[in-house]
């Protein structure tokens, strides 16, 4: 039996609880979790913006070391460091045949499988797949990447969903150039990521854009260069702020309607936003027929980045040995299982960076 956080229902409170795993079967890895990071996600699973079956052992962004692997696992080994990856590409769809992995229809499949049975018997799924908020967790073989060299396990966990999004986004969802001026909304996780990607990418201005004024010195930390508190005002303040003209991208990382429409707002003609936040059926944007002909700008939704993990890994592994990346300075609070109610309410009341549980 292992301590595992538990969604019993959509809505219903996180249970610490014990779980009990299954053997390490043939083409599956048994991982001892060293860290794993409390995405929006997470939060997003539990209140039904995301719909994925339930009850479930919830976390998808963590690393550890291997225990076990079962029969016909050939790419990991007891012993070995290891991030997890909650969407892997099945190889076989359309998406996968023509490039496009981070958009694999398959890649979720697994999270509709038994991952684990209370001592009730009670049958559990992985939330995303990993079941990251565990002590422990069994996983199918190509949710199993080798951590990179030199970089202490704790921080590898982030790279699993909040860096490689960040990263991503920039990189190849937006295409951040040099000299392009950015806005990033929403400074948590993945905000942090994307800043100081778009600081790697050689931005010449970075406006971060929160609703909490607390969140400057870490957005700024990260490299942005401008700080604005979110209001009805902001697409005319980043306006003032850029020499009247707008930013050449905007990155939304909250996934609400009134943010999109203000990020798309505060891009220059022509300019570019991209959609990380995830955001519930009910927030519509609305734009009209005149205003996308005037502006010119263009509007993209962006899944986990567009990144593939096993080509992105060692780019931003060399990244962070190099110190251009500080993934330790995303990381607002260390906690343990029994903190990740908390940390959803600080998710929700807009507070702090990326809370970390510890094992």
């Amino acid at each position: 039996m292992v301590r595992a956080a538990v969604l019993s229902a959509v809505g219903a409170p996180l249970e610490i609880t014990d779980i009990e795993l299954p053997a390490t079967g043939p083409g599956r890895v048994r991982i001892k979790l060293a860290a794993a990071g409390v995405c929006h996600s997470d939060l997003s699973l539990s209140n039904g913006t995301m719909n994925l079956p339930a009850p479930c052992v919830l976390g998808h962004e963590g690393a550890g070391t291997v225990l076990e692997v079962g029969e016909g696992v050939t790419h990991v080994a007891p012993g070995d460091e290891v991030v997890l990856n909650w969407a892997p590409s099945c190889g076989a769809c359309y998406q996968c045949g023509i490039g496009e992995v981070w958009l694999c229809a398959d890649a979720l499949k697994g999270a509709a499988d038994i991952h684990a049975r209370l001592a009730d018997g009670t049958e559990l799924h992985p939330g995303l797949n990993v079941a990251a908020f565990a002590e422990e967790t069994v996983v199918a073989a190509k949710c199993v990447l080798p951590a990179p060299s030199g970089i202490a396990l704790a921080d590898a966990a982030l790279l699993g969903c909040a860096v490689l999004t960040g990263y991503g986004a920039v990189h190849h969802s937006a295409q951040v150039r040099p000299g392009e001026k950015v806005a990033v909304f929403g400074v948590g996780g993945v905000g942090l990521a994307v800043i100081q990607s778009a600081r790697i990418a050689g931005a010449s201005q970075i406006v971060a854009v929160d609703v909490s004024p607390e969140k400057e010195e870490l957005a700024r930390l990260a490299g942005a260069t401008d700080y604005v508190v979110a209001s009805p005002t902001t697409p005319r303040e980043i306006r003032k702020l850029t020499g009247g003209q707008g930013v050449d991208v905007s990155v939304e990382c909250v996934g609400r309607a009134t943010t999109i429409r203000t990020a798309w707002e505060s891009s220059r003609r022509g300019g570019r936003t991209t959609v990380v936040g995830i955001g519930g059926k009910d927030q519509q944007v609305t734009f009209n027929a005149l205003e996308i002909f005037h502006w010119g700008r263009s509007l993209t939704g962006c899944v986990y980045g567009n990144s593939v993990p096993e080509r992105d890994l060692p780019v931003l592994a060399e990244h962070i040995r190099a110190g251009r990346f500080d993934v330790s300075s995303m990381v607002t609070e260390r906690i343990g299982l029994d903190g990740i109610p908390a940390a959803f309410e600080q998710m929700v009341a807009g507070k702090g960076g990326r809370a970390l549980v510890t094992f």
